[in-house]
Formats: structure tokens, C-alpha cells, sequence
């Protein structure tokens, strides 16, 4: 069987999925986080596709694609470095140098799902912009994709919130985290954002 650490978000859907079932956390829930992320940005790019006469539509169509891409080298990113904290967490007690092992995988893999989180928060103006202009027949599409958006930014800041406990219960200091514990503030004002666009979204649906 394939390692799942090896499995990219290239391969089919069905294998992608079967890896995250499997119990080795590579890939994981900040790699699940990711691919919500990934998939809000495909919707936002459908809804702006169909909206050509619109220039912020068409705009934010080509934000899409690169937005897409740089989500997924982050969502294939993100297994090698949960698989390396899985290994670390996976040291004996009683190794001396388990501590400092599992506190440096923790921050990098924090900083890898930050990395994912921030790339959500580049999705928001995104889904304000096709709110705005966007082809008003795809309301439900682009309120399926801030839904999506919304469950991306709640992984990668629960992934991130979670990454950021292990670390400090093994040593880390206050300035090493410093910047990643202002994007939990950040993803938490983002999350609020979007729910704030979702709703203005429903409500058309009626």
C-alpha cells in the first residue's frame, strides 16, 4: 500500500479520501481543511466564469486560479510535515530527544496550517467581490462555496489552535509563536466575515 504521506491531491478523489481515512494523520485534518478551502475557491472561480461581462468577475477569476494552485502545493505540503509529527509524538518517553522533537514538528506544523489559513483569508475578498457582482443565478453555488470557505478557515484554525497548545506544553517560548497566535485572531474575524456573506446570500434564496 501506498504510503499516505506520498499521496498527492492529484490522485483521484476516492484514493485521496481512503489515505485520510487511514489512521497514519498524513494526510490529515489541516490537509482536509485545505482541500475545503480548495474546493471553495473552484466554486468561486465557476461562479466568476459565469459572469463575463462583469470586469471584477473576470478579475477575480484569474485571482482564482493561481489561488487554487498555491492551495493545493499547500494541502500536498502539509502531509510530509504531519506525518513528521506524528512521528515525533511517537517517540518513547523515555528518548531525550523527544522533547524537542515533537516541540519543532508542532511549530512547523503550525506554521504549515497558518500557511493554509492565510490562503483562506485570501479567498474572503473574493467571495465579497462575487457577492457583489457576481452572476446573481449562482447565488446558491457561491453560498455553497463560503460555506466551504467558512469550514476551510474553522479546520485550519482549530488545526492551528491545537499545533500551538502541543507546542508550548513542549517548550516553547511566547516570541516563537507570537505571530502564529495573531492568525488565529485573524481567521476567527474571517470566519465571522464570511458567515456575515453566507447570510446575505441565503437570504436571496428565499
Amino acid at each position: 500500500m501506498t504510503d499516505s504521506a506520498d499521496v498527492p491531491t492529484s490522485r483521484p478523489m476516492d484514493g485521496w479520501l481512503d489515505a485520510l481515512s487511514q489512521p497514519t494523520g498524513s494526510p490529515g485534518g489541516g490537509a482536509a481543511s485545505g482541500v475545503m478551502l480548495g474546493l471553495s475557491a473552484a466554486l468561486m472561480s465557476m461562479v466568476a466564469a459565469y459572469t463575463p461581462d462583469e470586469p471584477a468577475a473576470v478579475e477575480s477569476a484569474d485571482r482564482l486560479v493561481r489561488l487554487r494552485a498555491e492551495i493545493l502545493r499547500a494541502v500536498e505540503a502539509d502531509g510530509p510535515v504531519s506525518a513528521d509529527l506524528g512521528a515525533a509524538l511517537a517517540l518513547s518517553a523515555d528518548d531525550g530527544a523527544r522533547e524537542e522533537r515533537v516541540r519543532a514538528a508542532a511549530v512547523d506544523a503550525a506554521q504549515s496550517v497558518a500557511r493554509l489559513g492565510r490562503l483562506g483569508l485570501a479567498l474572503l475578498p473574493e467571495a465579497r467581490t462575487l457577492s457583489d457582482d457576481g452572476n446573481p443565478y449562482l447565488a446558491v453555488d457561491l453560498a455553497v462555496a463560503t460555506e466551504a470557505l467558512r469550514g476551510g478557515l474553522s479546520g485550519a484554525s482549530l488545526n492551528l489552535r491545537a499545533n500551538l497548545q502541543l507546542a508550548r506544553r513542549h517548550g516553547a517560548t511566547t516570541p516563537m509563536l507570537t505571530s502564529l497566535a495573531e492568525d488565529v485572531a485573524r481567521l476567527a474575524e474571517a470566519r465571522t466575515q464570511v458567515g456575515r456573506i453566507t447570510a446575505e446570500l441565503s437570504e436571496r434564496l428565499d
